[in-house]
C-alpha cells in the first residue's frame, strides 16, 4: 500500500509499504482522509520533533525514521481484532492517535496526554493516516455515525481546541482573544462561540481573515499591522482587557500580545507547537498575575468534540480548502501551506 513517510527534515517520500495485519485489540481502517497538521509542517520544515531522531527509536513503537504520518483522520472499519467489541465493519470512525504506557504517574493519574513516552500515532510510528490503511489499538477509535468523512477528519485538531478552551475556563460573557486564525486557531474560535464567548481574531493574511469572518467563528478580526490591537481590546472591554487568550501561531510576537491583551488575574492558553524555544517577557506576566497553560494533545476530549459535529452546533465543512491525492501530498500540499498560506486554510489528503 501507499504511505507518506519522514525520512528526514524537507524529505517526505510516498512510498510502498506492507499493508498492516490486525492484531488481538485492534481495528484495522481504510482512511478515507487525513488533514495536514501545523506539526506536520514543523517537521516537514524543522523535524525531527515529536518523530524519533535516527538512532533513537521511541520507547513504545521501536520505531525510527522513516515513519508514515498522519495523525488527523477518518476511515472507515474494514477489519476487527480478536477481544474487540462496539464496532462493526463499515463503521465511519476517527481515531485518538495516542500512545501511552500505562504506568507512569500520569498515565494512572488519568493524564495519559502527557505520559512521560508519550508518542503520536503518524509521527512516532505504529503506522499513520497518510496511508491507504492503519491499524491501531481500540481504546483510541471512536465512531463517528453519520459526520461526513471529509469532516470527521478534523475532528482531532477540534479536541485540540475543545481541550485549550477548557484548560482556560472560558465561560459565556468572556471576551478572548485567539493569536493566529490557522486551521488551529479558528477552531478553537468555533467552540468559544460555541460557548457564547466574545471573539477577537488576530491575523494577518487574507484568506485566513476571509474564513474567519464568513465562517462566523469571528466577532471581530484585527490585523496587527493595521491595527493597534491592544488598544482595540481594551475599546472591546471598557478598558479592562480580554478574559483570556490563545496563542496559535508558535512566533513571539503572538505570545507577547497574548499577555499585552488579557487583564490581571486572567489565563493564556499555548496552543501551538513551537519550533524553537519561545521568548517570555516575565515581567509582563508577573506583574498582571497571568496564568500561562500549556495543552497537548486532548484528554477524553473525543466524545464530546463528536457531539459538538454531530449536533449540528459546530460546522467543520467550510473550513477545508483543499483536496488532494497522497501523491500530490509535497507539491500541492506542504508546499502549499508553507509557501502559499494566504491562499489556504486547511488541506485533506485522500490515500
Amino acid at each position: 500500500m501507499k504511505a507518506a513517510r519522514f525520512h528526514g527534515r524537507k524529505d517526505i517520500r510516498v512510498e510502498d509499504v506492507p499493508e498492516p495485519g490486525v492484531r488481538p485489540g485492534t481495528v484495522k481502517i481504510d482512511v478515507a482522509w487525513s488533514g495536514i497538521c501545523g506539526t506536520d509542517l514543523h517537521e516537514y520544515l524543522e523535524g525531527p520533533i515529536f518523530v524519533p531522531h535516527p538512532g533513537h527509536p521511541h520507547p513504545l513503537t521501536g520505531e525510527e525514521p522513516p515513519v508514515t504520518l498522519g495523525h488527523e483522520f477518518s476511515g472507515t472499519v474494514s477489519e476487527i481484532g480478536e477481544g474487540v467489541e462496539g464496532f462493526s465493519v463499515g463503521d465511519a470512525v476517527v481515531v485518538e492517535p495516542f500512545f501511552v504506557c500505562g504506568r507512569c504517574a500520569p498515565c494512572r493519574a488519568g493524564n495519559y496526554n502527557v505520559c512521560v513516552d508519550m508518542g503520536f500515532i503518524g509521527l512516532a510510528g505504529g503506522g499513520g493516516g497518510l496511508a491507504e490503511k492503519v491499524v491501531v489499538d481500540a481504546r483510541w477509535v471512536h465512531a463517528v455515525g453519520d459526520v461526513p468523512l471529509d469532516q470527521a477528519a478534523l475532528i482531532e485538531p477540534l479536541s485540540v481546541a475543545h481541550h485549550a478552551v477548557a484548560r482556560s475556563g472560558a465561560q459565556a460573557g468572556d471576551v478572548a482573544v485567539v493569536g493566529g486564525a490557522g486551521p488551529i486557531g479558528l477552531l478553537v474560535a468555533a467552540v468559544l462561540k460555541g460557548l457564547g464567548v466574545t471573539t477577537v481574531l488576530v491575523e494577518l493574511t487574507r484568506a485566513r481573515k476571509e474564513k474567519a469572518l464568513s465562517t462566523g467563528v469571528a466577532d471581530h478580526v484585527l490585523d496587527p499591522s493595521r491595527d493597534d490591537v491592544k488598544a482595540r481590546v481594551l475599546e472591546l472591554t471598557g478598558g479592562v482587557g480580554a478574559d483570556t487568550a490563545f496563542e496559535c501561531a508558535g512566533v513571539d510576537p503572538v505570545l507577547d500580545l497574548c499577555l499585552d491583551v488579557v487583564k490581571p488575574v486572567s489565563v493564556v492558553v499555548n496552543v501551538s507547537i513551537w519550533g524553537h524555544p519561545a521568548t517570555v517577557d516575565m515581567t509582563k506576566l508577573v506583574n498582571k498575575e497571568i496564568d500561562l497553560r500549556g495543552i497537548i494533545g486532548y484528554r477524553r476530549d473525543h466524545p464530546e468534540t463528536i457531539e459538538l459535529v454531530r449536533s449540528g452546533r459546530i460546522d467543520l465543512a467550510p473550513f477545508i480548502t483543499g483536496r488532494i491525492a497522497l501523491d500530490d501530498l509535497v507539491e500541492q500540499g506542504f508546499t502549499t501551506l508553507v509557501e502559499h498560506k494566504d491562499t489556504a486554510v486547511k488541506i485533506i489528503v485522500h490515500p
